[in-house]
């Protein structure tokens, strides 16, 4: 297993922790992350990152697929590829229905049609063996609308392109995690228990390599899952300072009844309490609503606690599936205990 850095989106101002993204390089972590909601965008920030960098990888955890047609995320992943002599990795998701009709203005509706089509659309760009052609349900190039003027035809990148840019996609419910499984080089989980991995994702991965044909496998295939990580001797202000993070998923990030990260607290058997904080966050206590995320559930889902007790617990993410563990982390000294920390128990 080896150690990722995830930096997330921006609040109201971007800040980029550029000397702990540095170190990081120094260090040898093998990629930094960033993501993008409805603010800041992911991919501005990895081309800053990647002009005062040498060595980690760049990856965008996630390019929303609503926000961008297949072709400009194509073209966005192949400039900073070649600006970063290959060190792009490609992660895509769908978001939720909140965003991309709230914010992105489109439908929401075939969500795995769109992921499927979007990511052979990418692969056909990158490929550059003929020019772009494409007859799907959601996407057809060129436009073929009633409004088309006509006038499209099938065109190449004028780029060069690296053809197999690594894809990586988000996915929390089980057919998502199978298409991942199925179409992807990777996949980027939230709220990851290398416990539950057996009984929740075992199956739906498994399915997906099958789909793949080919011999694909676990040994193919980067599961990257971000993980929250506090070194402090009290452990309680450890689970405080990562409750309203995970109140703010479970209980507000999407609406009563539709809420991913609400469903898969609810899987991991947390579903009494799941319920308490999305009533609690929807209503406007989100005070209340963070009090209620169980240390238990924290601990399946991160690392916190003194530096032996996560040193003690980083074993049942060695001991998993998991290939690249993407750490948050809020200052150098825990990134530096990390790195050691992995080559003791390694």
């Amino acid at each position: 297993m080896r150690l990722g850095l995830m930096l997330g989106y921006a609040g109201r101002r971007i800040e980029l922790p550029v000397e702990l993204v540095k170190e990081a390089d120094r260090l040898g972590v093998y990629a930094v992350w960033t993501a993008e909601a409805y603010g800041s965008d992911a991919v501005s920030p990895l081309a800053w990152l990647g002009a005062q960098t040498e060595h980690i990888k760049l990856g965008t955890a996630i390019m929303q697929m609503p926000g961008r047609t297949p072709a400009n995320a194509a073209m966005t992943a192949m400039t900073l590829n070649q600006l970063s002599n290959g060190r792009f990795l490609m992660g895509l998701g769908l978001s939720g229905p909140q965003v991309v009709e709230g914010w992105h203005g489109v439908s929401y509706k075939r969500p795995l049609t769109r992921s499927r089509e979007y990511v052979e659309i990418v692969r056909q760009i990158f490929r550059r063996e003929d020019r772009l052609s494409y007859d799907g349900a959601l996407y057809q190039i060129p436009y073929q609308g009633a409004d088309a003027t006509g006038l499209g035809k099938p065109l190449k990148s004028t780029l060069e392109a690296q053809p197999d840019i690594p894809i990586y996609l988000a996915a929390i419910g089980p057919q998502n995690v199978e298409l991942t499984a199925e179409i992807a080089d990777g996949w980027l989980p939230i709220f990851f228990s290398p416990d539950k991995y057996d009984a929740i994702y075992k199956e739906s991965v498994e399915a997906g390599f099958a789909k793949a044909g080919g011999g694909k496998s676990l040994a193919d295939f980067d599961i990257a899952p971000t993980v929250s990580v506090v070194v402090n001797d009290n452990l309680d202000i450890c689970y405080n300072m990562l409750r309203p993070f995970l109140a703010l998923y479970i209980g507000g990030m999407g609406a009563k009844g539709k809420n991913f990260y609400n469903d898969l607290a609810a899987r991991y058997g947390y579903e009494a309490a799941a319920a308490e904080i999305q009533d609690l966050y929807l209503s406007g206590n989100q005070g209340a609503a963070m009090a209620k995320v169980p240390g238990d559930l924290i601990d399946e889902v991160a690392l916190v606690g003194p530096r032996e007790r996560v040193k003690e617990r980083l074993s049942r993410w060695i001991n998993s599936p998991v290939t690249t563990l993407n750490m948050t982390v809020f200052d150098v000294d825990t990134l530096r205990t990390m790195v050691e920390l992995l080559a003791e128990v390694a």
